[in-house]
């Protein structure tokens, strides 16, 4: 199953890139946010792949720029409702970390900003999501084994480095969440507050 292409870009049209990999061309479905950054026709670059089997079109290739992006979208696909297009569609609007921000803060009408997306399924996609976040790279190398931030606070960080904020901002956000809350806060109240604070 093919998971990852690596060639150089043919062409890009308005819902699908076609990438060269050998002499071979492949067509990836891709949203809008991946389309506008792709690099010009002819020079390369590399897709992560989520393959789908349709009824009516076979195999389609689904690509994305990184893997949290590729997550983000097997993650939606798992709520019923939320097909394909639909999961392109919001994280056009929101990329992986803004979408588990926008998650944690229950803020629905973020996700309905998507195209096709009613306030319903995005209630849905809040609730969803907040219960079962996103798997990213950061938190899986902590949970691990990789070395941990020290101090209190030290899942919450966690937390936000998997969510892609770079360090330094995520130990921000920490600190003044405790500021709030105190040093006795649980790290769950800790991450909502410092994802509130990255929301703002």
């Amino acid at each position: 199953m093919i998971g990852r292409l690596r060639g150089a870009v043919a062409e890009i049209g308005e819902e699908e890139a076609l990438i060269d990999v050998g002499g071979v061309g492949y067509v990836a479905r891709c949203g809008a946010r991946t389309l506008t950054r792709l690099p010009e026709p002819g020079a390369e670059t590399t897709l992560q792949i989520e393959p789908i089997w349709t009824d009516q079109g076979g195999l389609r290739l689904y690509g994305f720029l990184s893997r949290d992006d590729r997550r983000a979208f097997t993650a939606l696909l798992q709520i019923q409702g939320v097909g394909p297009k639909a999961a392109l569609a919001v994280l056009d609007v929101l990329g992986p970390a803004d979408l588990m921000a926008a998650a944690e803060r229950g803020d629905k009408a973020a996700v309905a900003r998507a195209n096709g997306v009613g306030p319903k399924l995005a209630l849905r996609i809040v609730t969803e999501l907040r219960q079962r976040p996103i798997a990213s790279e950061a938190v899986a190398q902590f949970h691990g084994g990789a070395a941990a931030p020290a101090g209190r606070g030290t899942e919450a960080v966690a937390a936000l480095l998997g969510l892609g904020v770079a360090e330094p901002t995520a130990r921000r956000l920490v600190d003044q969440a405790l500021g709030r809350l105190g040093e006795a806060a649980a790290e769950p109240a800790l991450i909502k507050a410092a994802l509130q604070e990255l929301g703002r």
